[in-house]
């Protein structure tokens, strides 16, 4: 028997950190028979991984809470898992199983959740997720992380398979630009650096937030303002030296990321920083409020207060030592999304898969 298909190179070419997930699942699958997909009716996956390799995939439909205990039972046996669903029903539907069946047991299983934060923009609330990173990363022997871009998608991916214990990894939906322009390491738990400055110090975490940082920093360099710019792509465990770095070279802290105010990326660096060298962190993130309008990931990012123009806002902040007033975060989610920004003529169905 020949050597089963390998993923044609495109599929990993078209700027979306889930698409080259998938390549690179197929890739450690082929390698190494013990790598398994457990779908959820995601769409595409059946195509990808199945025809590959149909004795390591399993479709167990939209059902994301027994998709949560399979591959607990499977991890149990030796087998390492990598469950594939959307971050809002990972984080919500799922968490009971993923606390009891995977996390209790310290099962090697990698949630891989799509969709995440505010990149299933015109689904809407059910379909948004901005409490993952506050749920997941409370979770003992939980390893949690987020992607900058494709290539980056590609490392941790490779990094994420033998890690020990469970692993939630985030990733968007749509393509995005990339961050990195040629190869580059990568180590779980050790933020990158990707501007150098010694004013004001930018956490971010996710593909559109070091995009919006590195964007922000141009902005502010061009103003006189050297901002230093860190890829945060490990939120647990977060590079607490790194932080600490931060907090004693610059004038404080601003973060940004895909997620709630509240329990993600900017919570855990206040904590980081309260505990360890206390300094100034202003956070950019999803306001406390449920998305009211359709629109476009970058669309809601902006009514929901995430924007280079917000990341500006803040640093200017810290630097001025003045409060990050509401009319900095322009908007809040009440605020209108332009209509061409909906894609009337996709059923749900199209758009989510």
């Amino acid at each position: 028997m020949g050597s089963p298909p390998r993923p044609a190179a495109g599929d990993r070419q078209d700027g979306s950190d889930r698409a080259a997930y998938r390549a690179t699942l197929v890739e450690l699958a082929q390698a190494d028979p013990r790598i398994w997909c457990l779908d959820s009716d995601m769409g595409g996956l059946e195509k990808q991984f199945e025809a590959v390799l149909p004795e390591q995939y399993v479709d167990l439909g939209i059902a994301e809470a027994n998709l949560m205990s399979v591959g607990a039972a499977l991890a149990s046996t030796g087998i390492l898992p990598f469950v594939n669903t959307m971050a809002a029903f990972a984080s919500a539907r799922a968490l009971e199983q993923v606390k009891i069946d995977i996390a209790y047991h310290r099962l090697p299983v990698r949630i891989v959740a799509t969709h995440s934060g505010l990149s299933a923009g015109q689904l809407g609330p059910t379909h948004h997720a901005q409490q993952d990173f506050a749920a997941m990363r409370t979770l003992p022997h939980m390893t949690v992380m987020t992607p900058a871009d494709a290539a980056e998608t590609v490392r941790m991916v490779k990094a994420a398979a033998y890690l020990p214990g469970p692993v939630y990894i985030r990733l968007g939906r749509g393509p995005t630009d990339p961050v990195y322009d040629g190869d580059a390491g990568f180590t779980v738990g050790e933020a990158v650096q990707l501007r150098t400055g010694g004013d004001v110090t930018i956490v971010a975490a996710g593909s559109h937030p070091v995009l919006f940082a590195l964007e922000a920093a141009d902005r502010l360099a061009a103003q006189g303002v050297a901002a230093t710019v860190l890829n945060m792509h490990t939120i647990k465990p977060l590079d607490v030296a790194a932080v600490v770095r931060a907090a004693e070279r610059t004038a404080g802290i601003v973060t940004v990321e895909d997620h709630s105010l509240l329990g993600g990326l900017g919570g855990a660096v206040a904590e980081a920083v309260a505990e360890h060298r206390p300094t100034r962190v202003l956070r950019v993130g999803v306001s406390d409020a449920f998305a009211s309008r359709p629109g476009g990931h970058r669309d809601q990012l902006t009514a929901g207060g995430v924007s280079p123009d917000r990341v500006v806002a803040a640093a200017e902040a810290v630097l001025s030592g003045r409060p990050l007033l509401p009319a900095d975060r322009a908007g809040e989610h009440d605020r209108t999304v332009h209509s061409h920004t909906v894609h009337h003529s996709q059923t749900v169905k199209e758009s989510a898969s």
